[in-house]
């Protein structure tokens, strides 16, 4: 018999829908502004060395978001199954799914790392960078492969605790890391002491010894079992029948992220064809669109647990009811954000790239360009975080596809190749792609074929006689 959770009230599948999508948003909002700290402080002090050294960083940065995102769909599909089961109020599974979840993010972040690791020179000497780039992005890819297994080992103990509810923890945990940074980045790149200057790579290794610890800390956490959810030793035996339902679920979002990640390196590929100007310009517009976005990030990782939950519970009006006010909000908030943005684009670039005044404005050009559109990536990453909630991934990545290579890459590679735009052409390709997946999104809402899935019927972990129980011999044993 499956073990519930100890009853009362749910606040996620209770009461307020706005005061638990912020609830939940807010404090992942601010875990990842302090995670996105850890690109932000890297870009600010290796741009004390200069325009190459940037673009040595910003090079890198998709090729290691790709490798991440390989494993990142897997640990989504634990999270999603662990949101729905724990409306369900089924610990025992919760639990289960945990220890899986763990087993097999750990096993493909070590093949990942190896690979990229030993493939590093090639896929720089792929992305056509200049001479002056190419040794610095080469050092600073291979040791931030090295940390590549801290980095998902964080990135399962966080999107599990999402998928309970807790978000305070991971938020707590994040801010200790990113100070921990603040110190490291400066210490590792510019030396001091015994301590040599590693330059451009100085920003890996503080990354690495600051997620490292991160790491340690989670396993800790959920070793001890004091948030709604524990890993237990007994369930660290691989349960095949699981896994293979885990990669159903999660093979689409891994694939959704990593055609993100591939988007953003082909964008890269064509912005490196106008030189290392407008390469580190690109950059820097990328780090602070990653940044900017932030709260409609947070937006859908709430929507995702609050819609998994409701979905579990058999809420599924209140899980449509708080998507459309979850895009409302992340529209409102990101327009607003895009304002701004737009008016204090060049301060803004100038801070990353002090004193290079040609960057700095080409830089602005690009966030200007962007800006006005963010409200549209408010609507569409909030519903897909529904999307993903429900068991839908397939239809996140269908979305996501179109958006990037069917509009997105398309519009840049046309402008940038066949007008005379050149590297303007390709920031213009943003905002068309924005507004244009936007209202696709909203389109496949609207037609409601997403309520139809309940992943807590196709994956039985009760124990009970089903040909869909995915825990015949782990959950009975």
């Amino acid at each position: 018999m499956k073990e519930r959770m100890v009853k009362g009230k749910n606040s996620l599948t209770e009461g307020s829908i706005i005061r638990s999508i912020l609830t939940l948003s807010i404090p992942i909002i601010f875990a990842n502004i302090l995670q996105t700290a850890y690109q932000l402080t890297d870009t600010f002090w290796v741009g004390r060395l200069g325009s190459d050294a940037v673009a040595a960083v910003s090079i890198s940065f998709p090729i290691i978001f790709l490798i991440i995102s390989l494993g990142s769909g897997l640990a989504m599909a634990g999270t999603i199954l662990v949101s729905q089961f724990k409306g369900e109020e089924n610990k025992k599974a919760v639990d289960h799914i945990t220890a899986q979840t763990l087993i097999l993010v750990l096993n493909i972040s070590i093949v990942l790392a190896i690979i990229g690791y030993f493939l590093s020179p090639h896929i720089v000497a792929m992305m056509h960078a200049e001479k002056e780039v190419y040794d610095g992005a080469v050092s600073y890819l291979k040791i931030s492969f090295i940390g590549m297994v801290f980095v998902f080992m964080y990135m399962v103990f966080q999107s599990l605790m999402r998928g309970v509810g807790d978000v305070k923890t991971p938020m707590y945990i994040v801010m200790g890391t990113v100070l921990l940074n603040l110190i490291f980045d400066p210490l590792f790149i510019f030396g001091y002491g015994f301590i040599p200057a590693f330059g451009v790579s100085g920003a890996a290794v503080a990354t690495i010894a600051t997620q490292g610890l991160a790491a340690l800390i989670g396993i800790s956490i959920l070793l001890k079992g004091k948030h709604a959810i524990q890993l237990h030793l007994d369930d660290m035996k691989p349960d095949i029948v699981l896994i293979q339902k885990m990669f159903k679920i999660g093979l689409p979002a891994s694939i959704e992220q990593s055609v993100r990640a591939l988007g953003m390196t082909a964008m890269t590929f064509l912005v490196a064809a106008f030189g290392t100007m407008s390469l580190a310009a690109y950059g820097i517009g990328v780090r602070i669109l990653s940044f900017i976005i932030i709260p409609a990030l947070g937006l859908s990782m709430a929507t995702s647990t609050l819609v998994g939950q409701n979905i579990g519970a058999g809420k599924t009006e209140r899980a449509e009811e708080i998507t459309k006010l979850s895009s409302r909000i992340g529209f409102i908030v990101l327009s607003i954000v895009g304002v701004v943005t737009f008016y204090f684009a060049g301060s803004i670039s100038e801070i990353f790239i002090p004193g290079e005044t040609e960057t700095i404005n080409e830089s602005a050009v690009f966030i200007k360009i962007m800006a006005l559109t963010f409200g549209f990536i408010g609507i569409q990453m909030a519903i897909n975080g529904a999307f993903r909630g429900s068991g839908n991934t397939m239809i996140s990545m269908i979305l996501t596809i179109v958006s990037l290579w069917v509009l997105r890459f398309p519009i840049a590679f046309f402008l940038s190749r066949y007008t005379d735009l050149e590297a303007v052409g390709i920031y213009i390709s943003f905002p068309a792609a924005n507004i244009i997946a936007a209202v696709i999104t909203m389109i496949w809402f609207a037609r409601g074929t997403w309520k139809q899935k309940k992943l807590t019927k196709e994956v039985n972990l009760t124990g009970e006689t089903s040909k869909e129980t995915i825990i015949e011999e782990g959950m009975n044993n």
